[in-house]
């Protein structure tokens, strides 16, 4: 599904509503409004998540694992991430803990 590319400094957060995504990109040649774009082997980190489990254990979202990235633009090889991508927040023991939304991107470059 077509969509705008993700990229560092774009708006994503965890199913609760109040972890923000962070990624961490090692693409350093493919910039979108000056910021690198993101792709599927990138580290996306959650901070803030407040999400705390029935359990004794609390399960907040710590980080992401992307399940759709884009199937015709690579990025160094890597698929890129788009807007529509799907990411599941992943809590400290690896269970998912809801999917990714994608608030905002920079609204120029489209992909597939």
């Amino acid at each position: 599904m077509p969509g705008p590319l993700f990229h560092v400094g774009a708006i994503a957060i965890c199913a609760h509503g109040t972890g923000v995504v962070n990624v961490i990109s090692s693409n350093t040649r493919v910039l979108v409004s000056g910021m690198p774009v993101a792709t599927v082997t990138d580290q996306a980190m959650i901070a803030g998540c407040l999400f705390l489990a029935t359990s004794p254990t609390p399960q907040p979202c710590l980080r992401v694992q992307w399940v759709t990235p884009a199937a015709r633009v690579l990025i160094n090889g890597q698929p890129a991430l788009l807007q529509t991508s799907v990411g599941l927040g992943l809590g400290p023991t690896q269970a998912p803990q809801g999917p990714i939304n994608i608030v905002s991107t920079q609204p120029r470059v489209i992909g597939t």
